[in-house]
Order: structure tokens, then sequence, then C-alpha cells
């Protein structure tokens, strides 16, 4: 994420899938595209296929190897600058890929009173059943999830060759949760400065 001013908002898009031929870049990036066009907001790719992290955790109070802390350090400080979030997610199972709650998992403060938004993408249900575990796994963090999401069902039918959707209801639905991702993350930022969150 390039240097930004004080009055813009940071926000972190996370890829959640790392699936050989996954969808999700082409969705992270049409949002990312919506956050970019956007004077209020500053947009930071997190892709956990170029960022992996690792998957066996140390013992209850144990520091981490330097191995881990060095992979880590590819990922946590970025969610640590940011001010908000977007996870794009497909839905596996009736929930959300492993590899995001693995990097959900190795990081707790990161996420302290912070807004997310979601951008879901499956068949007949849009990925929305992953959206609804995200929130509850996400309040157990502090974060605040936003209430409107984008999800595009049966996706590989609503994406042109261009990488962007056929329908424009969706390019309104981008703007109505982005609205509501700002105003949370411009209010919780305010309030993190004037009273640091403590748990």
């Amino acid at each position: 994420m390039a240097d930004v001013t004080e009055d813009v908002l940071r926000a972190a898009v996370i890829i959640g899938s790392t699936r050989d031929g996954r969808f999700g870049p082409v969705v992270a990036d049409w949002i990312a595209g919506h956050i970019t066009r956007r004077e209020d907001m500053a947009v930071d790719l997190v892709d956990l296929v170029e960022t992996p992290l690792p998957t066996v955790f140390p013992a209850f109070g144990q520091a981490p190897s330097d191995e881990v802390v060095a992979q880590l350090g590819a990922v946590s400080p970025r969610l640590a600058r940011a001010d908000a979030f977007v996870i794009v997610t497909p839905e596996y199972n009736h929930s959300f890929p492993a590899p995001l709650k693995n990097a959900v998992d190795w990081h707790n403060e990161q996420w302290h009173a912070k807004p997310v938004g979601f951008v879901s993408y499956g068949g007949l249900a849009g990925g929305l059943r992953a959206v609804e575990q995200l929130r509850v796994v996400l309040a157990e963090l502090h974060a605040v999830t936003i209430r409107n999401t984008v999800s595009f069902h049966n996706y590989g039918e609503a994406f042109g060759a261009d990488g962007k959707p056929y329908d424009s209801a969706c390019d309104v639905a981008a703007k109505a949760m982005l609205d509501q991702l700002t105003w949370w993350g411009q209010a919780l930022r305010e309030a993190r400065r004037v009273r640091p969150y403590g748990v």
C-alpha cells in the first residue's frame, strides 16, 4: 500500500482462496478497482498464495520460530496498518477456506476495532454461508462486520472476459458496502486515536 494521507482510509483486500484455478483474483481485482476509484480509500491487495502462512502454531505461551516470524512478516504489518478490510471468499462445504481461517487465527490485535466487509462468490448460495460463519469468527476478534455484502451466485456465469460483472447492480452493491465500510473505518479509527482499544 502506497503512502496515503491521514484522511484516506487504508483498506486491505484479502483473497481467501488458495486453490489452483481459483476465481478469487478476478473478484478481488474488481472490488479493488472500486476502491482505487474512490478518493477516500486506498487499497492493499493481500493474496494468501503470494504470502503463504505457516499452518503449525507454537505451543501456548511459546514464541514462534524465526522462520515463522519471517513468514508472518509478509502479512502481519499490512493487516496492522489497515484501517478496514474486505475479505473475498468462496464457499467450501458451507464454510470458508481453511487458508483464510489460518490467516485470521495467526492475528489478533490486527483485527481489533476495525470494520470488515465481504465479497463472496459461489453456486446458488453465492458464498453467503461462508460470510455468516466469518461474522461469528471475527466477532471473537473484536472486529466489526459490515451489514451489506456483495455476493456472486453462480459466479462462473456472472463475469465477462474483461473481469467485470454483467449485472450493473453489482456495482451499486459494491458502492453501498464500501460506503458503510468507510463510515465505520473512519469512525473507529478516530475512536482508537482518542482511546486505544483494550480487551
